[in-house]
């Protein structure tokens, strides 16, 4: 069986409801942007698909025909309907439910949750994350195979199949029980690597850009301690002889604890971009574009103090 949609250029419909609203050929032109011979044609193929002649001439006027004015309304309706379905779908985030699946970082989960927690439950209370862990590798294939919407963290090669934004650039500092550093509040490279050092990191190795940074010297330090946790890193360190040196963001948290101290790496170390990754099918996504618009505000934003 014929679909007599196949018949149907959906730019005649189009025209038929300029005409019809108009009742005039060259005003439908113009409202059309088309040249007046162009709609006198389609006017002529709207007569023979429909079978009657649409408009007829009265008193120097279009008029619709009965056929036409029972069309007018269908018509107004199925366009209306085209319309909402090619049009990108609203999102209202106060109304929406929805469950999104992230993963970062414990840098990316102190950096990023605590501000996005507190815009979601204000804004989107029907918004729930799950988060998860897992190292930068992972993160990427995870993404590429759908496990997760959005990826969070340091990527300096991302895989060319996926998206990616830079939220961020940041540094790195050391920090030292105060009690074991001299009176200037630092310590001079030779210092710094006769000193245990403690890791954050998902995996033990040199694979990490202050090790890199070292190497580039000719210089190794001793890892006491590798740990997949930054929250306890800081009671790690105090009371001990540990130096951690990890991203500044970091350590601003550590602002209010008199037993440690900050200060600056005594080599140079290169500062790294912090973004987020996710999947090209979910690029036009309302809900997602409107979440990778709230990280990147929040980690935008100076941290309440």
């Amino acid at each position: 069986m014929t679909n007599p949609l196949q018949r149907v250029d959906l730019n005649l419909l189009v025209t038929l409801h300029a005409l019809m609203t108009e009742r005039h050929i060259s005003r439908a032109a113009v409202r059309l942007h088309k040249s007046q011979p162009a709609v006198s044609h389609a006017l002529a193929h709207l007569r023979e698909l429909f079978g009657d002649p649409l408009l007829v001439r009265r008193g120097g006027k279009l008029e619709l025909t009965a056929r036409a004015r029972e069309l007018s309304q269908p018509l107004e309706d199925v366009l209306a309907q085209l319309g909402a379905l090619l049009a990108p779908p609203a999102f209202d985030a106060s109304e929406a439910r929805r469950v999104f699946r992230l993963v970062m970082s414990d840098y990316g989960a102190r950096t990023v949750l605590p501000g996005l927690m507190r815009r979601l439950r204000a804004e989107a209370p029907g918004i729930d994350l799950v988060v998860t862990q897992s190292t930068r590798e992972m993160m990427q294939l995870q993404v590429l195979d759908g496990e997760v919407d959005l990826a969070l963290g340091v990527f300096p090669s991302p895989p060319p199949e996926l998206l990616a934004q830079t939220l961020f650039t940041d540094t790195f500092a050391c920090a030292a029980d105060a009690s074991t550093l001299p009176a200037c509040g630092t310590l001079t490279l030779e210092a710094w690597l006769a000193r245990p050092h403690a890791l954050v990191a998902m995996r033990g190795g040199v694979d990490n850009e202050i090790d890199r940074a070292l190497a580039r010297l000719g210089r190794t330090r001793r890892i006491a301690i590798t740990l997949p946790h930054w929250g306890v890193a800081n009671e790690v360190i105090a009371g001990t002889d540990l130096v951690l040196t990890v991203a500044r963001r970091n350590l601003d948290r550590l602002d209010g604890d008199a037993r440690l101290r900050v200060f600056a790496a005594p080599f140079p170390i290169e500062p790294f971009a912090f973004g987020h990754l996710w999947h090209p099918r979910r690029q036009n996504d309302p809900a997602h574009q409107w979440l990778r618009g709230v990280i990147a505000d929040v980690v935008r934003a100076p941290a309440p103090s």
